[in-house]
């Protein structure tokens, strides 16, 4: 029996796991990786501020998939096959250890995205898996014996008998075209996982500012989320901007990122409260200042613009809080209304809505239900989860679960 060859397109996460779970499930087969860019796992490298966010310790199945916007369904059967537990496991037999932090994200002990380069690219090598960068693929074609022949960007010609799909978010509908060729439907990419531009002088006097919980939300949809926000000296970021990108990519993107903003900053408050502490302080600080009489757990700088932008004047005392002061200074707690201008991506982190159709994919294999023979894995398909790990787990899922049944005779 002549030695089979796997061709996997795309050279990070969902591409690595690929190629390394075929290796184990036939280590007689050749695999070759195909990566056009220079550098191996270069989103690895880059996120979670270089630390490297690898998953999430969200451990039931059908809760782990409800952090995605898109692709939610398909992914219950593909976590019951490999999940985060069993990737905190796979790591964990190569020498590396994940911690979990207090909002569930899992990273390495070391802190350093280069400890999961390195443990990836090492078992990579161990398992003879052939490593090819700069070489991007130009055109795929079928062969009568169902094999593929790959046209690669330096003129060689590659062919493989089975050719895995993981070359990451379609940034542009030309890298989506190898799948379209071969039988494949797209959904319209367009991103996920942004920040919101915001053209307001005092929010970005505060860049740099943490607020550990706000509420989001915006007029006229049911998008709404909670979380910890960050100004920043564009606009507003922070994973409740991120998850709201996440569940709103398709509306917003058809606003053409123009809309209302709105963020509760005392969401655990209500009007009625705010109230009764407001004709407290009226009572025992009659002669303090209000704009130095900040509202735990709102930071100080943030308080003194609130309480401006509420058009109470900074040198009022608490006594000369009228009614009508009182009622704006609530509504600006709670409804501070900002108009989004545009976006931006979460730094290199791109994440896409879109990619391959998902009824045209069988979850069990990853393999093509219209291409015998062709598989995907990762951000080519129309999945994109939340911040938190949770578009790395999605890649580690289905490039092990198409790795697999590449191999399987």
């Amino acid at each position: 029996m002549s030695r089979r060859r796997f061709a996997i397109v795309g050279g990070g996460a969902a591409g690595f796991f690929g190629a390394l779970s075929a290796a184990q499930s036939d280590p007689s087969a050749e695999i070759v990786v195909l990566e056009k860019g220079p550098q191996f796992l270069a989103k690895v490298k880059i996120s979670g501020g270089g630390r490297c966010n690898v998953t999430h310790d969200l451990f039931q199945e059908r809760e782990f998939a409800r952090r995605y916007p898109r692709g939610e369904h398909a992914l219950i059967g593909a976590f019951k096959q490999f999940q985060a537990r069993d990737t905190v496991a796979w790591f964990a037999e190569r020498g590396v250890t994940l911690k979990t932090e207090k909002d569930g994200r899992m990273f390495p002990v070391t802190d350093s995205s280069q400890t999961i380069i390195d443990c990836l690219l090492n078992a990579a090598r161990d398992a003879n898996v052939r490593l090819v960068n700069n070489r991007g693929v130009e055109s795929v074609a079928q062969n009568s014996d169902g094999g593929f022949e790959l046209k690669l960007s330096n003129g060689e010609m590659l062919k493989c008998d089975r050719l895995l799909l993981a070359m990451g978010g379609l940034r542009t509908p030309a890298l989506g075209q190898i799948a379209v060729t071969l039988g494949h439907t797209l959904e319209p990419p367009v991103p996920s996982l942004f920040t919101f531009h915001i053209d307001c002088v005092w929010l970005r006097e505060l860049s740099g500012l943490s607020v550990e919980r706000v509420e989001a939300s915006i007029p006229g949809t049911q998008l709404s989320e909670s979380g910890p926000l960050l100004a920043t000296h564009w606009g507003v970021s922070g994973p409740v901007i991120l998850r709201l990108s996440a569940w709103g990519a398709r509306p917003l993107h058809e606003k053409d990122y123009r809309f209302t903003l709105r963020l509760n900053w005392l969401p655990e408050f209500h009007a009625e409260k705010l109230a009764e502490i407001f004709q407290a302080r009226r009572a025992s600080t009659p002669a303090k200042r209000i704009v130095n009489s900040p509202l735990a757990p709102l930071p100080l700088r943030l308080w003194e613009k609130l309480v401006v932008a509420a058009g109470i004047a900074a040198d009022t005392r608490w006594a000369a809080l009228s009614r009508t002061a009182q009622h704006q200074l609530i509504q600006q707690l709670l409804r501070t209304d900002f108009s989004v201008t545009g976006k931006s991506l979460n730094k290199d982190e791109f994440v896409t809505c879109g990619g391959v159709r998902l009824s045209e994919v069988n979850f069990k294999t990853m393999e093509s239900r219209v291409c015998p023979g062709l598989f995907f894995a990762g951000e080519v398909l129309d999945i994109d989860g939340i911040t938190g790990g949770f578009n790395f787990q999605a890649a580690w899922t289905t490039g092990w679960i198409a790795g697999r049944a590449m191999a399987s005779e």
